[in-house]
């Protein structure tokens, strides 16, 4: 998008909207309590704070821009990656939070260090920060520094430099609870902001009867045949849910709101709320996608699609709302991972196994400088990123995703669903199955890629294969070998599940077969 795009009513909208973002870090940090947790919030985030910050974490301006592309290219069909994760996120609310809560824990590693013992949760720490620092914030720092990059007309460095400069000043600031309360404000923003947009986009095409007959006839179907390349049913069925598990209910960025839940019957709304929402990017994000296609059929490039709705439809003043909010949506993410690689290095490392009689002062220090330090090492690597040419950034990391996912998810299904499960068995997933995938994605992504070298399966079976590989020598190395000390699983937090969130989880499962079954 070209600068001229932004008029002076945009910019004085710009500066005013992160003026009220910096207002609201300020009364949250004053709301802080001194000397009480600034990772969990005090463990008082409600079922809103928790739905709108888990949702507000999956969707950036990555998401954004990246499924209106893929919209443009195959119509909802990308929707699955949204509307099949409920599953995953009631997999969340129903099995491990309450044993996340029962066993009142700051992180995910220390979790698996009561189910494993400490060599497991010093392997998964050090994991956990190496894939927040490449996942969560070099990747999302370069979506939206090609966002930002756009519209000042700046370097790649100095556009993740501004929104890291924003984001860490919330975290350090009033930590999750900062980014959880403006979690909700621009995530309300976000809602309004894309529905107008679909909304003026269908007016402007003539209604939803004109955008149906203008689009190919399979852009509304959610499983597509094994013949499709790009989306076939069979690895989205298989292989998602490997990366679903590990994204929904072991990635600390995820998770973390809520650890700091004020109760389970909190947890389990929340997450409930962030399915409900999951619903939304269907039509906030893939919907504008395949009305920009109607629109703009000749656009070169699909991955401006978004773009090209908003600086063709909306007027003054509004297209600097639109970029407000999505640069707050990435500042969202950033300051949620910022916050996550925070807390997994202070209490997993640093208390942990090298100052276990630190005080409340010296924690929050150390967290603030961590912050700072992975702030520094995500931009070097975001400005790498930026250096490798001819990558899809959505599909890239996608195919990512699959290569990590299998490690983690095998690791907390068997610590959570087999008593029999041993540490030896857990080290060598969460090690050497480590090292195996990502070899795989290596060549599969660079050495000996997919698109010229045929014999290659879709990136999502080769997911789950790899999740069955690693199944199979976790059972082995469990039932054989000299024994090890067996730890106890976790047992759930002494608290009933609420009636309202059966109801509810009833409800949104009703709702997601039957978009299932009109849109097949």
């Amino acid at each position: 998008m070209k600068t001229n795009y932004m008029q002076g009513t945009d910019w004085v909208i710009l500066l005013i909207y992160f003026a009220f973002l910096v207002i609201i870090g300020i009364w949250a940090s004053m709301k802080h309590k001194k000397g009480q947790s600034l990772f969990l919030a005090e463990h008082s985030l409600q079922w809103h704070h928790i739905g709108f910050s888990m949702w507000g974490t999956n969707v950036g301006p990555s998401m954004l821009i990246a499924s209106a592309s893929a919209g443009f290219t195959t119509g909802i069909v990308s929707g699955n990656f949204s509307w099949y994760a409920f599953v995953f996120i009631a997999l969340l609310a129903f099995v491990f939070a309450p044993r996340y809560l029962g066993a009142n824990i700051s992180t995910l590693p220390e979790f698996m260090g009561l189910r494993f013992g400490q060599s497991t949760r010093n392997i998964l720490a050090w994991y956990t920060i190496v894939t927040i620092l490449i996942s969560w914030l070099a990747l999302t720092l370069f979506a939206g520094g090609v966002l930002i990059r756009q519209v000042f007309n700046c370097p790649m460095w100095v556009a993740a430099f501004i929104l890291l400069v924003i984001s860490a000043f919330f975290t350090m600031l009033g930590g999750l609870k900062a980014v959880a309360y403006t979690n909700v404000y621009q995530m309300l923003l976000l809602i309004f902001v894309s529905a107008t947009l679909t909304i003026v986009g269908l007016v402007k095409l003539g209604g939803i009867s004109t955008l149906v007959s203008s689009v190919p006839s399979d852009y509304w179907i959610l499983f597509k045949p094994n013949s499709d390349t790009a989306f076939p049913w069979l690895p989205i069925l298989l292989g998602y849910p490997i990366m679903g598990v590990w994204f929904w209910c072991t990635d600390q960025s995820m998770v973390q709101p809520v650890l700091a839940a004020k109760n389970l019957k909190q947890g389990q709304l929340g997450t409930n709320l962030a399915g409900w929402l999951k619903i939304l990017d269907v039509p906030l994000y893939i919907l504008p996608g395949i009305i920009c296609f109607a629109l703009f059929p000749t656009l070169q490039n699909p991955d401006e699609a978004y773009l090209t709705m908003v600086t063709h439809l909306f007027p003054v003043g509004m297209v600097g709302l639109v970029f407000s909010v999505l640069t707050a949506a990435l500042v969202s993410t950033v300051g949620s991972a910022l916050n996550a690689l925070s807390t997994v290095f202070t209490m997993d490392i640093y208390v942990k196994k090298y100052s276990p009689n630190a005080s409340q002062q010296d924690i929050i220090k150390t967290g603030r400088i961590v912050t700072l330090v992975g702030a520094l090492i995500s931009i070097t690597i975001t400005i790498a990123i930026d250096s490798i040419k001819g990558l899809n950034l959505f599909n890239v990391f996608q195919s990512v995703l699959s290569f990590i996912a299998p490690p983690m998810t095998a690791v907390f299904l068997f610590g959570v669903f087999w008593k029999r499960t041993t540490t030896r068995a857990a080290n060598f997933a969460l090690t050497i199955g480590t090292i195996f995938c990502l070899c795989v994605g290596v060549l599969y992504l660079w050495v000996l890629p997919s698109e010229q070298y045929h014999f290659w399966p879709h990136f999502m079976i080769l997911s789950f294969l790899l999740f069955v590989v690693l199944c199979i020598c976790m059972v082995i190395i469990s039932l054989t070998g000299h024994k090890s000390k067996v730890y106890d699983i976790p047992k759930p937090i002494q608290e009933q599940c609420s009636r309202l969130a059966i109801i509810s989880w009833i409800v949104l499962a009703i709702v997601m077969i039957g978009l299932y079954v009109y849109f097949n």
